[in-house]
Order: structure tokens, then C-alpha cells, then sequence
């Protein structure tokens, strides 16, 4: 895959109706018109009677089921499915490649009550990925009959990650998360999850031109409640996407980019006779762990002069407000975090810092803004 020639594609296929953080049903039902060589389908109903979809394209004899907004607010994948739909659209040589041996089914949004009121969990207030085992949950069920109803050879699991996580202990955010689900508690090495392995280790190798050094791999810790373990399980290779933080893009408009070449990428390597012993990659792609904060504002005193100097860490609060995500800056910790990395840093150099109403800073409070030396530093995006 000419990852420069996708680039200049994806100029004309981005999805332009689809922005942010904000994805719901009415947003990706106008753009349905645009699937002109597929039908879209009506697979059945949410806890709250709001349709979730299936689109389906090629015509292959190997079969790949995809679905994303398992968790309502995890958005970035959706975006990234329609822009691969657009180029679906076109007459486009990786395309053809994919389509003339794959047949692709999609959910787009599995879970269209969380999208609505932007939450992880669906009306019931369940999380949808802890609950494909006891499948209590009409989108559950739904998922369960499609997988059982389609076949399919492959599986790819769309979700998104918070931005606290890195790149192991180093200091680059992970912007891509991936993991070849475990199917038993020992995570044993099966022929299945050998071939999802070498299918990520595919994609890592491809993208690190775009965002070096910045992938990294979940725990495979066996969890048979999740949707990625018991797809696996059934001796079906399953792939867990993750779509991260990357610098300054709290929208994911560059991170859905990266998405779509993944993607696409994924989709390329099934689509051809690929090296399976290429699983041994997998390996060195390394682990995610949480050593990310939003901001940290460093060498800051609360009171007088004489106290040592602190580390202060906001997070942003996700929240929506008139259709749109809102980031709203909340206290998390006050305490010295030299082994934590902010997206933002701000040095207070040893001055004190106060809240918007010149207050001294407590752990949750929320503030647009604080006082370092008397001036105004904004907090917000």
C-alpha cells in the first residue's frame, strides 16, 4: 500500500460531513445516499428503539465483519469507516484489491443510545464489551446473531482510547493502540491469534512513516467477557483497533487518518497470501501504559513562598454540551509527578498558583483558568 498515494486520496474521500467527537445516528444517516454500490440495512433496534445499521461491500469469497461505537463516545472509527466507504466508492485500484476478495460487513454504530448521549455504556447503562458472554443486551444479541448469521473469517474490533496512555514509559502518546485478544487464560499462542498478530505487526510496520514510534499494544489479559476474547475463541482471528491522542488533535481528525490506513491496510494484507510467521513482530511493538496527562503545570507553590514545589494535573472532562463536545478542565491531582507527561506543560517557576477566583486549587474543582503570578494562563483548548 503506497501510503503517499492514499494520502493524496484521502484529501477527496474524508468524509467532510463527519467532524469532532460528536457522531450519532443522524449524523452518518446523511451520508448513507453516497453508498451508492451497497445497500444499507436496517439490522435491528437499540434499548431506545434507534436503528443500528449494516453496510456491506465486495463481493470476496473472504469474509470480514467490523463494527465500531461499541462505546458511544469512542467516535474516531466511525469517521474512519466512512472515509473508507468513499473510497469504496471509487474506482480505485486498492479498492478493487479488496473488494474482488473480500466481502467487508459493517456496523457502524453498534451502540446508537451511547453515541446519542455520549457515554461509553447503552441505555441500560451496560458496557457493551463486557457482555458477550451472558448477551443481556439487545446490541449484544444483535452482534452475536450477525458474527453467527455472516461467518466471517476475520474480525476487527473499532474502539478508542483515552489520551492518558504512552507509548511504554517514554513520552509519546500512544495515537494507535492494537491487540490480538486472548482466547484463554493463558494466552496461548493459537494458530488464529498467530495470523491477528501478524496482521497488526503488517499494519505497525506501515504506518510508522506516519506516526513513528507512536503504536504500541494492549495486555492481552483474558477477559471472556469481552466481545475481542470470545470472537477469538471461536478460533476466528480478531483484531482490537485503538484510536489515541495525537499532538493538539482533541477532535481525532488526524488520528481517523490513521485509522483509515489501518484500516485499509488490514484489509489489503487479508486480501493477499500473507506470512503468518510474521506474528513474531507482533511482539515488538511495544505495550501502552498511562503516563499521559492533558496538562501538567509544573514547579507550582499553592500558598507562600516558602512551600516546595508541586506538580498540578488537569484532565479534560468530555462533555456534551449543544451538540458538540465541550473539554472541560477539571483538577485530578496535586503531588509531584515527575514520572507523568502532560500533552500540555506549563512552568509556574516556583510561583504560586491560584484558581479563576484567585483561590487556592483543590483536587476536582474545575477552572477554565488559573492565576500564576498574578496573570491569567488559560487552560482551555
Amino acid at each position: 500500500m503506497d501510503l503517499n498515494q492514499i494520502n493524496t486520496t484521502y484529501k477527496s474521500v474524508k468524509e467532510s460531513t463527519l467532524f469532532g467527537r460528536y457522531i450519532t445516528n443522524n449524523h452518518i444517516e446523511k451520508c448513507f445516499k453516497k453508498c451508492s454500490k451497497t445497500t444499507v440495512s436496517t439490522l435491528g433496534l437499540s434499548v431506545e428503539n434507534r436503528p443500528i445499521y449494516g453496510i456491506t461491500y465486495g463481493k470476496g469469497k473472504t469474509k470480514v465483519l467490523l463494527w465500531s461505537q461499541m462505546h458511544g463516545n469512542e467516535s474516531t472509527t466511525t469517521k474512519a469507516l466512512f472515509d473508507c466507504f468513499n473510497l469504496f466508492e471509487t474506482e480505485n485500484a486498492l479498492t478493487k484489491k479488496i473488494l474482488n476478495q473480500c466481502t467487508v460487513f459493517v456496523i457502524p454504530i453498534l451502540n446508537p443510545d451511547g453515541a446519542e448521549s455520549y457515554t461509553r455504556l447503552n441505555a441500560n447503562k451496560v458496557d457493551l464489551n463486557r457482555d458477550a458472554q451472558d448477551l443481556t443486551q439487545p446490541e449484544s444479541k444483535l452482534l452475536r446473531q450477525v458474527y453467527d448469521n455472516f461467518k466471517p473469517d476475520y474480525c476487527f474490533n473499532l474502539h478508542g482510547q483515552r489520551t492518558i496512555y504512552s507509548v511504554a514509559d517514554t513520552n509519546v502518546s500512544a495515537t494507535l493502540s492494537f491487540l490480538a485478544p486472548s482466547q484463554d487464560i493463558d494466552c496461548t499462542l493459537t494458530p488464529n491469534r498467530k495470523v491477528a498478530m501478524s496482521i497488526i505487526a503488517e499494519i505497525n510496520t506501515a504506518l510508522q512513516n506516519e506516526i513513528p514510534n507512536g503504536i504500541s499494544r494492549y495486555d492481552d489479559a483474558f477477559n471472556l467477557n469481552c466481545v475481542g476474547d470470545t470472537f477469538q475463541s471461536f478460533g476466528v482471528p480478531t483484531l482490537l483497533f485503538e484510536a489515541g491522542h495525537y499532538r493538539n488533535d482533541y477532535d481525532r481528525e488526524e488520528v481517523r487518518r490513521f485509522v483509515f490506513m489501518s484500516i485499509l491496510k488490514g484489509l489489503e494484507v487479508i486480501s493477499k497470501v500473507h506470512d503468518d510467521s510474521f506474528y513474531k513482530a507482533y511482539f515488538k511493538i511495544p505495550e501502552n501504559k498511562k503516563l499521559f496527562c492533558d496538562i501538567i503545570i509544573r514547579n507550582a507553590k499553592l500558598n507562600n513562598v516558602s512551600d516546595k514545589s508541586i506538580d498540578i494535573v488537569i484532565q479534560y472532562k468530555e462533555v456534551l454540551l449543544n451538540d458538540s463536545i465541550d473539554f472541560v478542565p477539571i483538577i485530578e491531582s496535586i503531588s509531584n509527578l515527575d514520572a507523568l507527561y502532560g500533552h500540555k506543560e506549563i512552568n509556574a517557576k516556583n510561583e504560586i498558583v491560584k484558581n479563576s477566583q484567585n483561590l487556592t486549587l483543590e483536587v476536582t474543582n474545575e477552572t477554565d483558568f488559573v492565576m500564576i503570578n498574578n496573570e491569567k494562563t488559560s487552560l482551555k483548548r
